[in-house]
């Protein structure tokens, strides 16, 4: 094709090669013409240093999937696509059947260990993000005393919304959702009580940021996790409280959090009885990876658990067998889901919710609860004991009536297991055994 892009006839094109001197001109140290070119595999071809390009991949994006933090606002653990919980590590790749990178035999490069000079720029560098974080939650602080003087009811999303575009500049995203949320609120209508209830907790999470040398260090690890201070998962892995146990699969919901995907799979050990919680984030237009954990399945493996009071999030260690059907798991009855969410507040002051496993509850629509029957938004819904005893509003931030209808017909009216997560805001259903068949239902 000429300049013109008139396509050439085969016969014509030696005669579009270009002459000796433009061909030596094309080949010195720096011109345009001397750049190395690479052809990728699919026919990818990228020119010039530091560039590389995948078929399906814009420049510049990273690997599969990355980390978050649970519980809190979706990114608020700052760690984005590239790092993961899920997958045993040296299993092959589910769709290609290659081995990961940086295992043996797969051709990639194992990280090794870090050298001092590494170690030390580390060190800088979480020093410098340090005081900007501790720069950033005096800022707020003052916002905040300024909005409460002022009154909570002159607080508008842009001020919010300003804020928390500092918050970014600070580099602590996880103040930044927090601050989102207020300008949410604001611009909900500005509810006195949840303002003041959220400004108390952002509040809480400022001193407890600006006193972090003072702190235990397990709650000072929550605190780092809530100011959004990313954990790398071979960090929690070479660090990390290991547990090895016949792990459940309680449920699995996707979300979209921003710009990205995220995938929470909740587990419980059957020997241990602890809760755990697996997050991948996904890159931004990318799939995320697949993970071979059914809900409902279970399998004998090794996790490790971030860092915190109170600990929840883990990394996915060896697998010692493949997940397998298991039974309905043991629940317990609405106070005592309640007495474990309680318990893990304590340690965890910001802590929105906490799985839970209910056996032998029966679930009751609104148009069969005492009072009015509320609006069609899928409040009113109750999970009440079979023995009538206690009852669990149904957090109406329940994904959709469908999946509440859906749980209504697996009961039938009779008691049944729900798996879920129970909070301030109530109970949020995940997961219903069938009483007839043990199966598990994804709500």
């Amino acid at each position: 094709m000429n300049r013109q892009r008139v396509r050439l006839p085969v016969s014509r094109a030696p005669a579009a090669r270009p002459d000796g001197a433009s061909h030596r001109r094309g080949r010195r140290p720096g011109d345009a013409g001397g750049r190395p070119v690479t052809v990728a595999r699919g026919g990818v071809v990228g020119a010039g240093r530091g560039r590389s390009e995948c078929p399906g991949r814009p420049p510049g994006a990273g690997g599969g999937g990355g980390t978050g933090e649970a519980g809190g606002a979706g990114r608020a653990g700052g760690a984005g696509p590239g790092d993961g919980d899920g997958g045993c590590p040296g299993e092959p790749d589910a769709r290609s059947g290659t081995a990961p990178a940086g295992a043996a035999g797969s051709g990639g490069t194992p990280p090794g260990p870090a050298g001092p000079k590494d170690a030390a720029g580390a060190r800088r560098r979480a020093e410098r993000r340090a005081e900007r974080m501790a720069a950033g939650a005096e800022e707020l602080e003052a916002r905040l005393l300024d909005t409460v003087r002022g009154g909570l009811a002159g607080a508008g999303r842009g001020a919010w919304e300003e804020t928390a575009a500092r918050m970014i500049d600070a580099q602590a995203p996880g103040l930044e959702a927090r601050v989102r949320e207020l300008a949410a609120v604001a611009a909900a209508g500005g509810d006195p009580g949840r303002l003041l209830e959220e400004c108390a907790l952002l509040h809480l999470l400022n001193r407890a940021l600006l006193g972090l040398p003072g702190l235990p260090e397990p709650l000072a690890a929550t605190v780092r996790t809530r100011a959004g201070v990313p954990v790398r998962a071979a960090e929690v892995l070479a660090t990390g409280e290991r547990v090895r146990d016949r792990w459940l699969v309680l449920a699995r919901r996707e979300t979209t959090e921003g710009a990205l995907t995220a995938r929470r799979i909740w587990l419980r050990g059957t020997d241990t009885g602890r809760m755990a919680l697996l997050l991948v984030f996904g890159a931004p237009g990318r799939p995320l990876p697949e993970t071979d954990l059914p809900v409902g399945h279970a399998l004998d493996a090794e996790v490790a658990f971030h860092p915190g009071a109170r600990p929840l999030r883990v990394v996915l260690g060896e697998c010692f067998s493949a997940p397998e059907v298991a039974p309905p798991p043991p629940g317990s009855g609405t106070g005592r889901a309640l007495a474990a969410y309680g318990s893990a507040l304590r340690a965890d002051p910001w802590l929105a919710a906490w799985p839970a496993v209910l056996a032998g509850v029966v679930p009751i629509p609104p148009a069969a609860g005492p009072g009015p029957r509320p609006a069609e938004d899928g409040n009113g819904w109750q999970l009440a004991d079979g023995d009538g005893r206690g009852a669990l509003p149904v957090d109406p931030r329940a994904p959709e009536r469908p999946g509440l209808w859906r749980l209504l017909a697996v009961s039938g009216g009779a008691p049944v297991t729900v798996s879920g997560e129970c909070g301030h805001r109530g109970f949020l259903p995940h997961t219903a055994w069938s009483p007839e068949t043990g199966e598990a239902i994804p709500l």
